[in-house]
């Protein structure tokens, strides 16, 4: 984890980004319509972000979903109460919520997560939700590196190793709807 906060606080040097551009939380976007649908049909509204990078993804920005219409924000295109951030690399995130969230989202971050983790972070992510968990995972190497020079995806696994994860965790959660979209070099599968 302190790799993470190095890069938090210092940005990502070989590729030239400011540590504002540097996990700013703006991976969730691609998902806004999957995680709309499950607020929607869970009637969700409370949110846990977990592994929400610098939270940048809930600033006033305007977005627009083709076929649905343009909003302030994604918190405003979600029509929800509350998105609750947590990042453990990122400062003002870093301390673990209190409580029960209707939903817990985590984009891009189990795949930079050690294997050997991986399953107590589902789990403690899934432990967090009341109705549904949404998680988009890359199953292929990430073009940031950690200033060790390891590729900061260190957990690169097919969609049926990640599934297995979560149905493993899911089952001490029966009234929890879970979606996972993993993508390998830009193809999704859910």
């Amino acid at each position: 984890m302190q790799l993470y906060r190095r890069l938090h606080d210092e940005g990502e040097r070989r590729l030239g980004l400011a540590p504002e551009a540097t996990y700013p939380g703006k991976s969730l976007f691609p998902h806004a319509k999957r995680i709309k649908d499950l607020i929607a049909s869970t009637g969700a509204q409370t949110l846990l972000d977990y592994g929400c990078g610098k939270g940048y993804q809930y600033n006033p920005t305007k977005i627009a979903i083709p076929g649905e219409g343009n909003w302030d924000s994604v918190i405003d295109y979600w029509d929800v109460d509350e998105v609750c951030c947590y990042d453990p690399c990122y400062e003002p995130y870093c301390k673990l919520p209190e409580g029960k969230f209707d939903g817990v989202i985590s984009t891009d971050v189990l795949e930079h997560c050690p294997e050997g983790d991986v399953r107590w972070i589902v789990a403690e992510i899934f432990s967090y939700a009341t109705r549904f968990v949404f998680a988009n995972i890359a199953c292929y190497p990430a073009l940031t590196t950690l200033p060790n020079g390891e590729n900061a995806h260190c957990t690169v696994r097919p969609m049926m190793w990640w599934k297995a994860i979560f149905d493993e965790a899911a089952k001490d959660h029966p009234g929890v709807t879970w979606k996972l979209v993993v993508e390998d070099h830009g193809n999704r599968d859910s």
